[in-house]
């Protein structure tokens, strides 16, 4: 099913003024509707806010939380702080990686996963941790990563 973009955007600016204030949450609702920020979308908003398209592409390009690609329906975080580093946290990474195939900022051919690694889930005390989704895992292991990705190791 093809999504027209330029439609779908226009439903989402029309619930809000044409203030260049409401840039941020107009972007957070389209990026929530299409998974990540599409180039005709961006371009909508930007006609639609009568703002320039770099303004638009640099703040979509400034915040983390924009993807300007499309994302993976699961979302699979794994922390890179100190508390997870200490404990292990790069074996786990290499192992959600040797899993899905595919390095942080990669998704898979499926488009099943994303994955993305982060300075600090906030879940210290269980060390090393990663998040799939909404939902937190603590104390992970090797063998844990099987068992919460739910994936057989891709052949290198």
């Amino acid at each position: 099913m093809e999504v027209d973009f330029a439609k779908e955007s226009e439903k989402i600016t029309a619930n809000y003024s044409r203030d260049s204030g409401n840039l941020i949450p107009i972007l957070q609702e389209a990026q929530g509707k299409f998974g990540y920020l599409p180039a005709e979308a961006m371009r909508k908003i930007a006609r639609y806010l009568k703002l320039p398209e770099s303004t638009v592409f640099g703040v979509s390009t400034f915040y983390a939380q924009f993807k300007l690609t499309p994302t993976g329906r699961r979302k699979v975080v794994v922390c890179r702080g100190t508390a997870c580093h200490v404990r292990g946290g790069a074996r786990i990474l290499r192992e959600v990686e040797r899993r899905l195939g595919i390095k942080p900022g990669g998704t898979t051919e499926d488009m099943e996963y994303s994955l993305e690694t982060v300075a600090c889930i906030g879940a210290c005390a269980l060390a090393p941790t990663m998040r799939v989704d909404n939902e937190t895992y603590g104390q992970m292991t090797t063998k844990k990563v099987a068992e919460v990705v739910g994936v057989e190791a891709k052949a290198s």
